[in-house]
């Protein structure tokens, strides 16, 4: 059954480092921590310059959602600008990664365990069809919304920043539609 997850009702919680906080919108297992989940989504406010915390072991997804940009520093060696024109990063989990912001800004989070799965993160514009690829699929409104997703006899109508996880027993096929172009997040889960 799939479940709406209003991002309204999630409470953040603030980083160790003071230089944020992140607002969990699904795990898997259902109430894993941080150091045993298989999959984590989460949206992240970072405030403060500071260093990420390390996840040996996970493959970690960041797109930037909203604020001027996050310069990330790998390893100390590589740094990447995530803004308007370049919003995402693929990254392990084991880097030491630095960022630097110009202002908050709000990013997106995917986290796979890679001994245990994988994910794939890509964006659509609905309205358009979904055809699922994976038992779990996480549907994200970046934009404003309205977003109305239906499938089999299910509809769900989601606002900014709220999302979807649809399971291995939803339909296969989804109609995203909305009024204006929505820009959508989709999370492939892959076990």
């Amino acid at each position: 059954m799939a479940t709406l997850i209003a991002y309204a009702s999630l409470v953040a919680a603030p980083w160790k480092n003071g230089g944020g906080s992140t607002r969990e919108l699904a795990v898997s297992p259902p109430g894993a921590q941080l150091d045993n989940f298989d999959w984590r989504i989460s949206v992240a406010a970072i405030t403060a310059d500071g260093a990420f915390s390390v996840f040996p072991g996970i493959d970690r997804s960041l797109l930037l959602l909203e604020g001027e940009c996050v310069r990330l520093t790998l390893d100390g060696a590589r740094t990447v600008l995530l803004d308007a024109a370049n919003p995402m990063l693929w990254f392990p989990g084991e880097a030491q990664v630095d960022a630097q912001v110009s202002g908050a800004t709000l990013d997106f989070n995917v986290m796979t365990r890679r001994s245990r799965c994988r994910h794939q993160l890509e964006t659509l514009a609905a309205p358009c069809q979904l055809v699922r690829r994976s038992t779990s699929t996480l549907l994200f409104v970046a934009g404003d919304g309205p977003l109305l997703a239906r499938g089999g006899r299910q509809a769900f109508t989601l606002g900014r920043h709220d999302a979807l996880l649809l399971d291995a027993d939803d339909a296969p096929h989804w109609q995203l539609d909305a009024t204006d172009a929505a820009s959508v997040f989709l999370v492939d889960l892959f076990t």
